[in-house]
């Protein structure tokens, strides 16, 4: 019996590196893209490819669930949407000016201030674990700035700031997706947020006076490999996981794309972090992993990827 459990949990884990495999592509694709086509085109083609998947699938299959939909659940679904565009917007225009890992690194902190809107809009305890990691990965932010300060490096710092709001963005995306979710299982809530992002990114490529077209069939391939890499299948295979596997398991595994990540960066684009660098990327994970670790047997963290 015991043989069988093991076995059986060689698949899922397997299925949570894939994920894992598959957001850690995010950020070298986006920069792949970035030789011809703008950040805001990147972040709309990209959602706009995966909504013309889920969107069609959730009609079908589920449209019992959104006729059972409130008018103001329908509003938070929008609202989950605008702050989906604005994680991607800030975060893939990060890429135009700092290194892979330190936007990959800070976007990903957006499980302290999913704990710090909790305490602010929910009424929350903050836990002391929480503190202590909040504390560990603003040192581990400052470190991280350090290393991307002065003359030389001054847009690197804009990208870092640029990370960190798309990781503020994306918390908000993760409380909304709190709420809905009780009332909306993954696909007819992906479908709704990553359709109203498509919208919303589109509407601001256009309003920027952006072109959709005209670029080289490369680039066109790196769109198509955004949506179905890091978007569908990372986080598909995530909240695969999350019915198979412990959610603090999960949790803590998803830390494993900004490793990843760097490693692709340094492989691909030949992109090497400094000591100063690492080391502040390292107190960032320390933190978010203190901060997030359960208070009590049998609690539960969910920590969602944004990219």
């Amino acid at each position: 019996m015991e043989a069988n459990a093991r076995g059986s949990r060689v698949p899922r884990l397997l299925g949570l590196v894939i994920g894992i495999a598959a957001v850690s592509s995010g950020s070298v694709l986006v920069r792949f893209a970035q030789a011809e086509a703008p950040s805001l085109i990147i972040a709309a083609a990209r959602l706009a490819l995966a909504s013309a998947v889920v969107v069609p699938l959730a009609w079908v299959a589920h449209r019992r669930e959104y006729r059972a939909l409130a008018r103001s659940e329908w509003a938070l679904g929008a609202l989950s949407g605008l702050f989906l565009a604005l994680h991607f917007a800030t975060w893939i225009t990060s890429l135009e000016l700092t290194t892979v890992a330190s936007s990959v690194v800070l976007v990903s902190s957006s499980p302290l201030f999913v704990a710090i809107a909790a305490r602010l809009f929910l009424k929350e305890r903050i836990r002391p674990a929480v503190g202590v990691g909040l504390a560990v990965a603003i040192a581990g932010g400052v470190v991280v700035g350090a290393s991307d300060s002065g003359g030389v490096a001054r847009d690197a710092l804009l990208g870092d700031g640029l990370a960190l709001l798309g990781s503020v963005a994306v918390a908000g995306y993760w409380l909304i997706g709190r709420r809905l979710r009780t009332k909306l299982s993954v696909v007819p809530y992906v479908a709704v947020a990553y359709g109203t992002a498509a919208a919303v990114l589109l509407a601001m490529a256009m309003s920027a006076g952006q072109r959709f077209g005209g670029y080289s069939p490369r680039i066109y391939l790196w769109f198509v490999l955004l949506a179905l890499l890091p978007q569908l299948l990372g986080h598909s295979s995530f909240n695969w996981a999350l019915a198979h596997l412990p959610a603090t398991l999960v949790a803590i595994a998803t830390l494993g794309e900004p490793i990843g990540a760097s490693i692709l960066a340094y492989a691909v684009l030949n992109e090497v972090p400094s000591a100063l660098k690492i080391a502040g990327a390292s107190l960032i994970l320390a933190g978010i992993v203190v901060a997030s670790w359960p208070g009590r047997p049998g609690s539960e963290w969910r920590a969602e990827s944004g990219e």
